[in-house]
């Protein structure tokens, strides 16, 4: 049978030595089974005693099959928002501690990795989120987000006050600690903690949750992944705002600035082990079994 792979890209945590171990054991399988690797360029001093070559994320379009993401969740967002322009699919190996999305141990390796190199592998698409902020009619930021595009208030003791529509129609007014907007993916990570949903993550929707609200009876709403959502702010005195994509930072966003935040229209493609079961992720994640 001819494997679908033969160019694999790694992408380990940024400037992290514990991964070493670990990826020089993946680099050293890989190269023994004559398939050409190439490591990000801030992982590859941690591979030792093997040939390889490194090149920066960015280049991983031209050149890789797949990619593997080293780390934990973070690593594996990193890696996502790098390549979804590229249409490669990427394989989470899991070095953090709660890990939804890569599902790989390394004690699996390289058994696992093996089996899903030669095309013994499920397949999950998951979509991302572009955040644009709108100063003056101009698009003065653009970030993506896999998890959550989140708004927070920022330097100041007081709520924000957000306004909020879907698709141009109003939804409503709030005053809060802020708002995320999370995809399904996301509804297992931040938003989860404030009281949101679990979403499957097959499922076309986002969940609106707001953070600490003033009214009580503002709760998490679940819309179409298809629409547009509109924030907006409405307090007579200029505070700034935090946006967040993901762990990305855009700071300093003025009450007189839009966001604007829709579904990018390419998904990422995630490839899973035989057997992966998202039910029993829940269950091992949450303890929801103990």
């Amino acid at each position: 049978m001819q494997r679908p792979f033969n160019t694999i890209g790694i992408i380990g945590k940024p400037s992290d030595p514990s991964i070493s171990e670990t990826l020089t054991h993946i680099c050293a399988y890989l190269v023994a089974q004559n398939y050409r690797v190439l490591v990000a360029q801030n992982s590859a001093p941690f591979v030792h005693d093997v040939v390889i070559e490194s090149c920066n994320v960015s280049a991983f379009g031209k050149h890789c099959d797949v990619v593997i993401a080293l780390g934990g969740d973070g690593t594996f967002l990193a890696a996502a928002r790098a390549i979804v322009a590229d249409d490669i699919p990427l394989i989470g190996v899991n070095l953090g501690r709660l890990g939804f999305l890569v599902d790989i141990s390394p004690t699996a390796l390289p058994e696992t990795l093996a089996q899903m190199l030669v095309g013994n592998y499920t397949e999950e698409q998951r979509y991302l989120l572009r955040a644009k902020i709108i100063r003056n009619e101009q698009v003065i930021h653009e970030e993506t987000a896999v998890n959550e595009v989140a708004i927070h208030r920022w330097i100041t003791p007081s709520m924000i006050e957000i306004i909020t529509k879907i698709d141009g129609v109003f939804l409503n007014s709030q005053r809060s600690d802020g708002l995320i907007i999370a995809t399904p993916t996301g509804s297992t990570a931040y938003s989860l903690s404030a009281g949101g949903p679990i979403l499957y993550p097959s499922l076309p929707a986002l969940v609106l949750v707001p953070l600490n609200p003033h009214t009580l009876s503002n709760r998490p709403i679940v819309i179409h992944d298809s629409a547009e959502i509109e924030i907006s702010f409405c307090q007579n005195k200029q505070i700034n705002a935090l946006v967040t994509c993901d762990h990305i930072e855009i700071p300093d966003v003025l009450i007189s600035d839009k966001i604007l935040i829709k579904k990018e229209p390419l998904p990422i493609t995630i490839l899973h082990p035989i057997g992966h079961d998202f039910f029993e992720i829940l269950r091992n994640k949450l303890n929801w079994s103990h």
